[in-house]
């Protein structure tokens, strides 16, 4: 049996998270033991206890400690660990120093451009030591790894595609009217829904306007929003939402610990991202058998075909989602083959067999 050290260098639930999670529960206990380290308590460390692990805690504050990385290097050594998994930016660069070091292999994930942001401090260092350090970089689309290789200096030679995969069985749910009973809605009212956290890049300012004029056309659109939020950037959404007049049509949910639940009561997925390294909540959409209104953001576009098993939009279009929108609730035989052709293609092509498998190929190559 090998030992795998997984870590990642956020604490709160998204979607990177989730493939992190997953990752290190769901590969096959009999061929590797898998370890976790994570900075400090949070949703993840909660849903990793659930799961029945007992996370490393390791402070990694500032903006680069020493002490992190040298208790990094101890853990791999004291427990003969065999192969580190890094997700996100801070962990990828620091196992890449601390597999140098300990003489561990190192797979680094990187699940979205947002991640690496325009102005990163010391970048040229931080993808100096990934190039070396790292045995393999992941990105989980192939537009990802463009927009990474075309920013950074990362070795495009150590980089591969592995998509994200999720447990589709898990959103096979009968259909629920648990929000239409809280919000007071009736069954004539289309909902319309978007998972994510509340991010600059989620771009639900274009949501709120595209709320705003299809409220103008009827008053049977209804929108809900199931993410954490940011506390200034969701203050301004409400701002917006009071200026849009959409208190009544528009709520935001908060976190919400149950996708699968949540999607279960929508008539229509909406994602309005202006970027998207990948979109576990597109699949998970697709796998709870919903019509998918995605933007042209970068993952999405390799997930979703054209009028085939969902529907593309420009991002940062409101008028785009607003004519979406307006045709697909109108088209009912469009709208239940694209919804029976997104289920179909969710678990044919993004199931977390396929994701492991992938990740498997790559551990047993290099711990040979």
């Amino acid at each position: 049996m090998r030992t795998i050290l997984h870590t990642i260098d956020t604490t709160g639930p998204g979607g990177a998270e989730t493939v992190f999670i997953d990752l290190a529960s769901k590969l096959p206990k009999q061929r590797y033991r898998s370890l976790v380290l994570i900075r400090d308590k949070g949703w993840v460390y909660e849903e990793l206890q659930r799961r029945g692990f007992e996370p490393i805690l390791l402070d990694a504050k500032g903006s680069f400690n020493w002490r992190y990385l040298r208790g990094l290097v101890s853990l791999l050594r004291e427990n003969q660990v065999d192969l580190v998994q890094s997700h996100l930016l801070g962990a990828n660069v620091y196992c890449a120093l601390a597999g140098l070091l300990a003489r561990v292999p190192v797979v680094a994930t990187f699940h979205g451009a947002v991640d690496i942001g325009l102005n990163e401090r010391l970048k040229a260092l931080k993808f100096a030591a990934i190039n070396i350090g790292t045995d393999v970089i992941v990105a989980v689309s192939s537009s990802l790894k463009q927009d990474i290789i075309g920013r950074t200096p990362l070795r495009a030679s150590k980089t591969r595609i592995i998509y994200n995969g999720i447990d589709t069985g898990d959103f096979q749910r009968d259909r629920s009217d648990a929000l239409r009973q809280r919000f007071g809605w009736s069954s004539q009212d289309i909902i319309i829904g978007s998972l994510g956290n509340v991010r600059t890049a989620k771009a639900y300012d274009v949501l709120l306007h595209a709320a705003a004029a299809l409220e103008k056309r009827s008053d049977r659109y209804k929108f809900v929003i199931a993410g954490q939020g940011k506390e200034g950037l969701l203050d301004e959404l409400l701002v917006l939402r009071q200026q849009l007049g959409l208190e009544s049509s528009v709520q935001f949910l908060g976190f919400h610990d149950d996708p699968a639940e949540f999607l279960s009561n929508l008539d229509l997925f909406l994602l309005s991202s202006t970027s998207e390294g990948f979109s576990i909540a597109t699949i998970q959409a697709m796998a709870a058998s919903l019509p998918v209104i995605v933007t042209r953001s970068g993952g999405p576009e390799e997930i979703v075909t054209h009028d085939e098993d969902g529907w593309l939009v420009e991002a940062g279009s409101a008028e785009a989602i607003v004519q979406a929108i307006d045709m697909l609730s109108q088209d009912t035989e469009r709208c239940q083959r694209l919804a029976q052709n997104a289920r179909q293609h969710a678990v044919a092509n993004f199931d977390i067999d396929a994701m492991l498998q992938g990740y498997m190929s790559i551990y047993d190559k290099l711990i040979r």
